[in-house]
């Protein structure tokens, strides 16, 4: 639970820090790299057992 509160107050930050300096090219840039490491995380850990059995 106290992930997620961090998580939300570093949305926060992010989206703050966007808004005062006009970046927001950079917000779909961070989206993107999230949505990569999190199908990453969950490919990766499901192919574990496919992958011992290979060797």
């Amino acid at each position: 639970m106290i992930f997620f509160k961090h998580l939300k107050k570093l949305l926060q930050e992010f989206v703050g820090f966007a808004w005062e300096n006009k970046v927001w090219w950079i917000v779909p840039m961070v989206l993107v790299l999230l949505l990569l490491a999190l199908l990453i995380v969950t490919t990766q850990t499901a192919a574990l057992p496919f992958i011992y059995t290979l060797f």
